[in-house]
């Protein structure tokens, strides 16, 4: 019988760990070239030991692209990555996603049409003087939907340089699907929080109290779940506890927090501040918890934890484990493409126009 669930015989699920290795190991050596895996850094330690590249998401789907002699693609990381994957692969490459049950909370919040209707009722408050933007952490739809209207994607690392360009180009700006990433940046740029609205996609309305014509930023009412629960308690008592710590956070977690934390940046930020740390210094977190642990074995030299101790890892992120990696590797071996992931042209072409206008800008 399969795993109804994702396909997978459930042999996979009782082979030791150590057998899983050799065979993930096996598969790798003998198809060499013809496979990439691009591993998120949020990814588990049993799969991202096997991965050809670790990073955020771009940046890996980026890398894929240029492994031309690469057929396969076994993209370890969630569905809208292996999407943007894709989109940017050459026409001889097959994206394929471990387990298809990988997804992002924050990327389903933001759907096409509720986007396409929000949109519509937005130009008839605002007219056409909106620019839409969306995060990386968006499917491939919202990114075509971008680029069909002029906008461009950002990534955590160059949010900054593409809102400041958006401005350059409508008067107002719409960015999707985090609200956080949209205000702390916004904020940083020197835009007050009294000028930001927030569209509210259930209800189909414009949260904001005040003059329509002082909006500058509306903000799609989205958020990352994990990154959600790192909170302004958590900050207080450790600066009551130990006031020494520094605190570093990702700009997905509130205004608040990120206010009160000692620096704030992407993934890639926060793992080359903690490389250049100074030694027995105390550093407490506020991202995913793979990457929190990682760090702490990596850098034992440091003190390094969660900001929030409870902390779990992003559960969609924590589907793709050895199991799903030595089955869809075995299968690939054997001619056999399980989960691949296809992004349409036309919606390719749009998408693929949003990421060209955020590399451009540079």
């Amino acid at each position: 019988m399969l795993d109804f669930q994702t396909g997978m015989p459930p042999a996979y699920k009782t082979a030791s760990i150590d057998d899983l290795k050799m065979r993930v190991q096996s598969v790798k050596e003998k198809m060499g070239d013809r496979l990439f895996i691009p591993g998120h850094h949020y990814q588990r330690d049993e799969v991202i030991q096997f991965a050809d590249a670790a990073g955020d998401s771009l940046q890996l789907a980026q890398i894929a692209s240029k492994q031309h002699q690469a057929e396969y693609i076994v993209f370890c990381g969630v569905h809208f990555m292996a999407e943007t994957a894709d989109i940017l692969a050459g026409d001889h490459q097959k994206v394929v996603l471990p387990d298809m049950r990988a997804g992002c909370s924050m990327a389903d919040m933001a759907d096409i049409s509720q986007t396409e209707r929000g949109w519509a009722q937005l130009q008839q408050l605002f007219g056409d003087t909106i620019l839409p933007v969306t995060y990386v952490n968006s499917t491939a739809a919202i990114k075509s939907f971008v680029g069909k209207n002029g906008g461009a994607t950002v990534t955590s690392s160059n949010a900054r340089k593409v809102v400041q360009w958006a401005f350059t180009q409508k008067e107002r700006l719409f960015f999707l699907p985090d609200q956080h990433l949209g205000r702390n940046t916004a904020y940083d740029l020197g835009i007050p929080l009294d000028n930001m609205a927030i569209w509210d996609p259930i209800q189909e309305n414009l949260e904001y109290k005040g003059d329509l014509d002082d909006v500058k930023v509306i903000l799609w009412k989205g958020h990352c779940s994990v990154h959600m629960n790192f909170r302004v308690e958590h900050i207080k008592k450790l600066r009551n506890e130990d006031p020494s710590v520094n605190i570093i956070v990702h700009p997905e977690c509130t205004r608040e927090v990120v206010e009160l934390s000692d620096d704030a940046g992407s993934t890639k930020y926060i793992i080359d501040a903690i490389s250049r740390a100074e030694k027995g210094s105390k550093w407490a977190i506020g991202t995913e918890m793979n990457l929190v642990n990682r760090l702490k074995q990596s850098y034992p030299e440091l003190e390094i934890q969660s900001l929030n101790p409870t902390m779990c890892p992003c559960l969609t992120m924590n589907r793709i484990d050895l199991p799903h990696l030595a089955w869809i590797l075995e299968s690939l071996e054997k001619g056999k493409i399980h989960n691949q992931i296809t992004v349409d042209p036309i919606t390719s072409f749009y998408a693929k126009e949003a990421l060209n206008k955020m590399l451009e800008l540079k």
